[in-house]
């Protein structure tokens, strides 16, 4: 597995202490990124558990860290892929591999072993439907979305459905199917990223220009495009939100459609104002909104359904 990369001496040079080998892994693995996947996969898992679903404290455990270590192997590789566009980016500049502070050849085997230690794990200790799903997610993410970034605009499209497979994930592990209210949870975490990474697309287009990354926001400068699919995309979240809730019933589902549209009228509102007037600001309070958005979607789901 070769990037056409050279490491020169200099950029070879790195810290040996454990601490900042360490440190350098962690940053490959992204554990702030991660940590939200990790929420969204625990609370699927709860949620149908609590829906007729059966409760297992090793499942749990072996879903959350083969969850872990699927997320570190995909953040991995796709650092491993872009290392000559990451070296452009301001953002990315200092990451471990443009940096020079680590080889490629041992991220790439970092990011392989994780890949297989973790659908194992996934595979045998939880079932065979989610170790598949989390296969899918990982090659959308690394064998699709990482290449089409520097080709197409829809590579956001592809990013989306990657990052909303987590989800399913999550509950078919509890005992859930692929049905109807896996596709509602499915479709709000696909719906929700366009206002999150439109607003991202929008704060970073200069960067990403610099990378070569074919974003909304490089190929239409004027942002208008990007506020089209954030203020589309906030406004389908009502609807994919409550289709769980139809499907399910119960007592605490007039109160869980009541927070999921005032949600996702609220994320709406601020896509409205990033499309209107496209500006640093509109977007961080967009993105701000995004943020807050999933996890009180996420908590009114665990608290009202089902």
């Amino acid at each position: 597995m070769s990037t056409g990369v050279t490491v020169t001496a200099a950029e070879a040079a790195r810290p040996n202490t454990l601490r900042a080998r360490l440190a350098d892994y962690a940053a490959l693995a992204k554990p702030r990124i991660s940590l939200l996947e990790l929420v969204t996969v625990g609370v699927a898992y709860r949620f149908a558990v609590a829906a007729g679903g059966e409760w297992s404290p090793t499942v749990f455990m072996v879903l959350m860290v083969g969850t872990t270590l699927l997320a570190a192997s995909a953040n991995t590789l796709n650092q491993y892929l872009e290392i000559k566009h990451d070296r452009r980016m301001f953002r990315t500049a200092d990451r471990p591999l443009p940096a020079g502070r680590m080889r490629p050849s041992e991220a790439a085997w970092f990011g392989l072993v994780s890949l297989a230690v973790s659908i194992t794990l996934i595979a045998f200790g939880v079932g065979p439907v989610p170790a598949a799903i989390g296969l899918v997610c990982w090659w959308l993410y690394v064998g699709v979305y990482t290449p089409l970034k520097r080709h197409s605009t829809f590579n956001t499209t592809v990013g989306a459905v990657s990052g909303a497979l987590p989800i399913v994930m999550g509950w078919t592990a509890g005992g859930g199917s692929l049905d109807g209210v896996a596709m509602g949870l499915f479709a709000v975490l696909l719906l929700w990223q366009y206002p999150h990474f439109m607003a991202i697309a929008w704060l970073c287009k200069d960067d990403y220009a610099r990378g070569g990354y074919r974003m909304s926001t490089v190929v239409d400068p004027t942002g208008r495009w990007a506020g089209v699919q954030a203020v589309a995309g906030a406004a389908l979240l009502a609807p994919a939100a409550l289709y769980p809730a139809a499907i399910i019933g119960g007592d605490g589902s007039v109160t869980y459609a009541c927070l999921a549209v005032l949600l996702a009228v609220l994320q709406l509102v601020y896509a409205v104002a990033f499309y209107r007037n496209r500006t640093d600001l509109t977007a961080r309070r967009l993105l701000r909104a995004s943020l807050l958005y999933l996890p009180g979607w996420m908590l009114a789901l665990s608290l009202c359904l089902p």
